[in-house]
């Protein structure tokens, strides 16, 4: 059985390795667009982003792996299209054949749209390698650095440029940051280490359009106020790739569908990672973090392989910002309340999400062991009464 997988990046490698693990011996083929071997996304935006970690320690596996596994890793080339009939990909680079096709496409970042300056030059995104290349040398200490977006992307990106001496305002269209993704109480523990770290924070402010003729030179907002900057950091999140899924009639809803065991609406095709939406316990999901990547890549490749088991998401996610490290496990949607837990030190504490008496999401903050243990707890579906969260003097005891 020949494989083919389009899109090299963490899900692709994670498939990759467990398909060779489980005993497949036929051709493997990776497809990626970019010019280097797949690599962690993450520490991009931080610790590459710093000049703490040089590109040999972001990459995922060495070039001898892909040689000694026997894949075929092609870099440089861009899937143009499926003939699913044929069972063929054609990319700038001829065609491949396939039994088996699985798309670990990725998102890609939105951008502000063009007719609002969202093309000039010194706007950027944080994606991929070439993205973070391209913004580095205008990250110089002194400048002014406008971030549009207080999701965890714009966050972070603040995060790293106050760290390298930049004059740092981030602005967010809706009433809070983390409106979409996290509580209230979330959002303020966020918020306050931003703004110790001497980072402006405008929340509820529209923009009409990024200002300048050849460069960007700022923001001008919907109340004709103007707001210098040096540069420009979009951070409003990601739209999944599905364009050559779409194109070859496959199922697309807010990503690739697929059946519960990463199937697509075409037998001969599946989905992992960013571009894949799945069953969840009430509705599809489609989940954007390194977890999902491998879990969902690992159970589709041993399904390729015929075990037909279920893919249940085990959602977790983190975000390093400054100092201090936001632990995530569970999906807070539909959430109805929440309760809070103290910690020890700055900038810490633990929020808990309940929908009804079901425990369905925790937010830690500085508070690994609030972490790990409400993780314990959602993964094993128990639900502590909630009044019992901050009068617990030991957490483990609600196990």
């Amino acid at each position: 059985m020949q494989i083919v997988i389009l899109g090299a990046g963490q899900a692709a490698t994670s498939m990759a390795a467990r398909l060779r693990a489980r005993g497949h011996d036929g051709p493997i083929t990776v497809v990626g667009a970019e010019p280097v071997a797949p690599y962690q996304r993450p520490p991009l935006s931080k610790a590459y982003l710093l000049g703490q970690m040089g590109l040999d320690r972001l990459l995922l596996r060495g070039a001898d792996w892909w040689a000694e596994q026997r894949i075929d890793l092609r870099l440089s080339e861009r899937a143009l299209s499926i003939d699913r009939a044929a069972r063929t990909v054609t990319t700038d680079r001829g065609q491949i054949p396939y039994d088996a096709l699985a798309l670990t496409l990725g998102a890609t970042p939105r951008r502000l749209p063009a007719a609002m300056g969202g093309n000039l030059p010194g706007t950027h995104t944080i994606r991929n390698l070439e993205d973070v290349q391209a913004m580095a040398p205008d990250l110089q200490p002194g400048r002014k650095l406008i971030v549009i977006g207080g999701g965890y992307i714009g966050l972070e990106g603040a995060a790293v440029a106050r760290k390298m001496g930049l004059d740092v305002t981030l602005l967010e269209s809706a009433p809070r940051i983390l409106g979409r993704v996290a509580a209230a109480e979330t959002a303020d523990l966020i918020r306050d280490l931003h703004l110790a770290h001497g980072v402006r924070i405008r929340e509820g402010v529209r923009i009409r359009r990024v200002t300048g003729t050849d460069h960007a030179t700022g923001i001008e907002l919907a109340d004709g106020q103007h707001l210098p900057a040096d540069l420009i950091l979009t951070g409003i999140g990601v739209t999944p790739d599905t364009g050559i899924a779409e194109a070859a009639g496959l199922i697309v809803e807010n990503g690739i569908v697929t059946d519960q065991f990463g199937t697509t609406s075409d037998p001969a095709i599946w989905a992992a990672g960013d571009c894949a939406s799945f069953p969840g316990p009430v509705a599809h999901l489609r989940l954007e973090s390194v977890g999902n990547a491998i879990d969902m890549a690992e159970t589709v490749a041993d399904n390729i392989l015929g075990a037909r088991k279920p893919y249940q998401a085990k959602p977790w996610f983190w975000s390093d910002q400054f100092d201090a490290k936001l632990q995530i496990a569970g999906l807070s949607t539909g959430y109805d309340h929440v309760v809070t837990r103290a910690a020890e030190g700055a900038h810490a504490g633990s929020v808990w999400y309940y929908n009804g008496d079901s425990l369905i999401a925790v937010d830690a903050l500085n508070d690994a062991r609030a972490y790990m243990i409400g993780k314990r707890l959602i993964e094993a579906g128990k639900s502590p009464d909630p009044a019992l969260i901050p009068a617990t003097p030991d957490l483990k005891a609600l196990l």
